[in-house]
């Protein structure tokens, strides 16, 4: 699993994540993940190169934005692969965090 970190204009971070979010994978991003979302307050996920999430993914990515709910910020999650955006819409996902198709809408959802 690979995770970049950039900064947006306007004070939203994008990570995009890359690889599969198994348990190993997950386990290996979680704590810089958490960090990473822990600073910020408005936060976009960029799933387009995940074409796998297990269940410890879906738990790693509501963990990290029932958190930053909680202080107040906002995460959203962009351009998931069809196949991932189903199973995030199944497990209910949506209903919690964003999911945009597009980085504009994305960086909307978390806009203060």
């Amino acid at each position: 699993m690979e995770m970049n970190i950039e900064e947006l204009p306007g004070g939203t971070t994008l990570v995009v994540l890359r690889g599969r979010l198994d348990v190993a994978c997950a386990s290996a991003v979680e704590l810089k993940f958490n960090a990473t979302a822990g600073a910020r307050k408005a936060v976009v996920v960029d799933l387009s190169g995940v074409p796998f999430v297990a269940s410890m993914g879906m738990r790693l990515l509501l963990l990290v934005g029932k958190t930053m709910s909680a202080r107040g910020g906002k995460m959203a999650l962009l351009s998931p692969l069809p196949e991932v955006a189903s199973v995030l819409h199944t497990a209910g996902i949506d209903s919690i965090i964003p999911i945009c198709t597009s980085r504009d809408a994305a960086v909307a959802a978390v806009a203060a």
